[in-house]
């Protein structure tokens, strides 16, 4: 019966996987299940199930229970009127179902949908993970790790030894120096860890539904990031003509107005790897959000210097989205394209122009596994 609850319940979850897969632009570029994520878990809204069901013929076709009735009929109302039915409308409701699924299983669900590869490491596996693995018996342990089987083995051979087993009264008791317990090894692994630095234009040019753009992605980068490191950790910087590094909530709430000069970010972006993580031992992944302006070319240079001689060779990857917006120009994309080309593995740009276009510009960032 337990077996059958669990084969049950797995058979039930493969098919709230499949539907989410089926699904899965809806959910993307909806962003309410973000606010329902927690540390390992986040809850999704799916459509109703509906379980198969039998269905009665027309009344016309006879059968037990057949008739028109009579007035007062405690069953079959037929078609009269229902309470509560008039002008309010009387059409069956939509239900969700709130589904809780593991990060690693909606990361699973995008990777297999976009094809994902897995990411290779780059930096050098720093990060020591430890597990417990029971691998023995021992004579002494906890009573929550005794096993049962071999303390009646050794139980049943010292009475044979002993001759004081019966086979006509097959009766084993087990004594104290009888029981055995399960032990366990500490099995230490090197893991590889990971930094997301987040770099968002916040001048005036950049609205809430850019913003809100941005946060969507981020969350789907995180989540597949997550699956393929044991520990990452996620820094955030803000800029219009200066740059600073905000927590996250200040990262999609803040601002803005004046000008734009992109490097102020780069050149933050750039003091944070140096001072925290030595590209021998991180993969660093900046990710870099704009709608394309930018103060003056002279800039732009300063941008391509800092990109090339620095911050490139220190990351994985360097990404660039251009978030559309009808204030902004989207020359930035432009030079960052004739500067490095599109087809350079280092330097991955991706154009946003809305919610429908996130799907895309996560596998175009991702799609590369680096």
């Amino acid at each position: 019966m337990i077996y059958n609850i669990y084969r049950d319940h797995a058979r039930f979850r493969n098919i709230i996987k499949g539907k989410i897969k089926q699904d899965l632009k809806k959910y993307v570029t909806h962003s309410e299940m973000i606010g329902k994520k927690g540390k390992d878990m986040v809850s999704i809204p799916v459509p109703q199930i509906e379980i198969p069901k039998f269905k009665f013929g027309d009344k016309s076709q006879g059968g037990v229970g057949s008739g028109e009735g009579k007035a007062g009929d405690p069953v079959g109302k037929g078609d009269q009127e229902q309470p509560g039915e008039g002008e309010a409308g009387n059409q069956e409701g939509q239900h969700d179902l709130e589904i809780e699924l593991t990060l690693q299983e909606l990361a699973q669900i995008l990777g297999d949908e976009l094809e994902l590869p897995k990411i290779e490491p780059k930096g050098r596996k720093n990060l020591r993970s430890k597990t417990e693995k029971y691998t023995g018996i021992a004579s002494q342990g906890p009573s929550s790790l005794r096993h049962f089987k071999r303390s009646f083995k050794e139980a049943l051979k010292r009475q044979i030894a002993s001759g004081t087993y019966d086979p006509s009264n097959p009766i084993v008791v087990p004594i104290k120096k009888d029981m055995r317990y399960r032990s366990w090894k500490t099995d230490v692994q090197n893991e590889n860890s990971a930094v997301i630095i987040y770099m968002m234009d916040v001048s005036g040019s950049m609205g809430d539904e850019q913003k809100e753009i941005v946060r969507t992605e981020a969350f789907w980068i995180d989540t597949w990031l997550r699956s393929q490191y044991k520990e990452i950790e996620t820094r955030f910087i803000i800029h219009d003509a200066t740059a600073r590094e905000v927590d996250e909530e200040t990262f999609y709430k803040t601002r803005e107005s004046g000008g734009t000069l992109i490097s102020s970010a780069y050149k933050l972006c750039d003091k944070i790897i140096d001072t925290d993580y030595a590209p021998s031992e991180w993969n660093i992944y900046p990710f870099h959000f704009s709608d394309g302006d930018n103060w003056s070319g002279e800039d732009t240079r300063l941008c391509m210097e800092i990109l090339e001689q620095s911050m490139l060779p220190k990351s994985n990857v360097f990404c660039y989205g251009q978030v559309e917006s009808r204030y902004g120009s989207g020359q930035f994309y432009r030079d960052l394209s004739d500067h490095f080309g599109k087809e350079n593995d280092d330097v991955i740009l991706s154009k946003v122009e809305n919610k429908e276009g996130i799907l895309q510009s996560i596998k175009d960032f991702l799609g590369k596994g680096k």
